[in-house]
């Protein structure tokens, strides 16, 4: 039976992090129930729509949303090496001071902003100030942003918003262009940044399509796995830890199947109570938002970016809209003057989208507008004792109040910037097709895809896992993603999950130090 120092559950952005860094001095097992991340579309920076649904997602989707006319919604979650990383719009943005300061002011003692952007300077290697130096997780500016990027920009700054240089340097408010998780302009995943350097180690080995099945016990300390692998069943034990970092819908999930979780619940489907956690799938966050197209007058947006002229400028000269993002500019925003800090993100698309998805044939642009510090909470549930079913996913979108409120107070401000000189010169129809906000935002918000804080850190009977990430009612296992932040942080989550990680591997080495003293 096969015998490691820790057992990693899902190799994302945060999983590659752990494995990256807990490998330098102990034996690791990384385990990904996804396959190799061996599609040519993972590379191609622009590429990545055509993955949402294919194989390397897991195809969830959610509960009807009461608030958005009873409708279900695609839930994108990466099931293949650098998880997330691998499929996203790779946008890297740290996060609010709020947000960090926010954490710590709940309990979680060392989250604040101050010591937390510590850990995000020793992963980067950025294009200068403000970003970190000859870490792992490359950082690029836009290759070659589109001129209607440009105009968004200048359009947002007519409206009021502060031109930016970088989002990063200093707290994300105003607008200006996105910085990328790029390379020589392909992705830079998590896979690539932190575990493809480091496979040849002797201490880390990593498996692929391997589903896990749940945590082994013995008594109250976890001491393993149980996984599918090519038909079979594997059980792989550990020496000092479980640490599961398999995202905001499938750790929770692995935790109920393992018995830890809502004793109510997990016995409705006759699961052994190992430890009675209530908050355990809870607590689910997520930033809805809805996109305003508009057709515009140029006929070279990226709605034929997939020309053989672009791929080959692509293949040859790496310049092009193959290059892009596809959200190549944000802005941030007060719903409310008096709040103290931005609660709105637009981002910009040089494509015309419905529902976040591109309509092939009309060219245009769109604005995104998303509610990036939501008041809604939703959960993860199970809907039987099978690993095989998929979990109901309910975030209850808009399910309070002033999330409406918000929402459509940034759907007037994303119109405004629309009608601005800047681009509303470019539109090709100078009506306004948005101009009933509430019926755009219940009919076309969609999920922006950054789940999080399903097994929440803190203190009190909600939380999960405590400040140092270790699962509250048991021993030897530990949750390390998106599902641990208590809340969502006001940005695209793949920056701030790799920080967790980054700041969890200093307890993980540190507690197993302090065990053998």
């Amino acid at each position: 039976m096969p015998d490691y120092d820790y057992v990693i559950v899902g190799a994302g952005s945060a999983g590659c992090v752990l494995a990256n860094r807990l490998s330098t001095d102990g034996d690791v097992l990384l385990l990904e129930a996804g396959e190799p991340d061996d599609e040519r579309e993972m590379s191609v920076p622009l590429a990545y729509p055509e993955l949402w649904g294919s194989s390397v997602d897991w195809v969830f989707e959610t509960e009807a949303q009461p608030e958005l006319d009873d409708r279900t919604l695609d839930v994108v979650q990466g099931k293949t090496i650098g998880g997330s990383s691998s499929i996203n719009a790779q946008v890297y943005l740290r996060g609010h001071p709020a947000d960090y300061d926010g954490w710590a002011a709940a309990g979680n003692d060392g989250w604040d902003h101050e010591t937390v952007i510590e850990r995000f300077e020793r992963i980067e290697d950025g294009p200068g100030d403000p970003y970190g130096e000859g870490g792992p997780q490359h950082v690029a500016e836009q290759g070659d942003p589109h001129p209607l990027s440009s105009a968004f920009v200048d359009a947002a700054v007519e409206t009021g918003l502060r031109r930016r240089e970088c989002l990063n340097d200093g707290p994300p408010e105003g607008v200006g262009y996105t910085d990328v998780i790029q390379k020589g302009h392909e992705r830079h995943s998590a896979a690539d940044a932190f575990l493809k350097p480091v496979l040849d180690r002797p201490s880390l080995t990593a498996e692929t399509g391997a589903r896990v099945r749940r945590v082994v016990f013995d008594g109250d300390r976890a001491t393993g796995v149980v996984y599918d692998q090519a038909g079979g069943t594997t059980r792989a034990t550990v020496r000092e830890e479980v640490i599961l970092s398999a995202g905001a819908i499938n750790s929770p999930r692995l935790l109920m199947l393992s018995g830890v979780g809502p004793a109510d619940h997990l016995r409705e489907y006759g699961i052994e109570v190992r430890a009675d956690r209530p908050g355990v799938g809870r607590n689910l966050q997520d930033h809805p938002i809805v996109y305003l197209p508009s057709e515009s007058e140029t006929d070279d947006t990226h709605g034929d970016a997939d020309s053989l002229v672009n791929l080959l400028k692509y293949l040859v000269l790496k310049r092009g809209p193959l290059t892009s993002n596809g959200l190549e500019a944000a802005g941030y925003w007060r719903s409310d003057g008096d709040l103290a800090a931005p609660d709105v993100q637009f981002v910009f698309a040089p494509a015309y989208l419905e529902r976040g998805e591109l309509v092939d044939g009309t060219n245009g642009f769109s604005i995104g507008t998303a509610l990036v510090h939501p008041q809604s909470r939703g959960r993860v549930t199970l809907r039987s004792d099978d690993p095989d079913d998929d979990p109901a996913i309910d975030p209850q979108y808009l399910a309070e109040d002033d999330d409406l409120a918000a929402l459509r107070a940034g759907v007037r401000k994303a119109r405004e910037i629309a009608d601005a000189d800047p681009l509303a010169t470019r539109r090709a129809n100078r009506d306004d097709p948005h101009d009933r906000p509430e019926e755009t935002i219940r009919s076309g918000t969609v999920s922006y895809a950054h789940f999080a804080g399903t097994c929440k850190m803190g203190d009190g009977e909600m939380a999960v896992v405590d400040d140092r990430l270790r699962v509250r009612g048991v021993e030897g296992l530990r949750v390390v993603d998106a599902s641990v932040m208590p809340t969502i942080p006001r940005v695209n989550t793949h920056a701030p999950t790799t920080m967790v990680a980054e700041y969890a591997s200093e307890f993980v080495t540190g507690d197993a130090r302090s065990d053998l003293q």
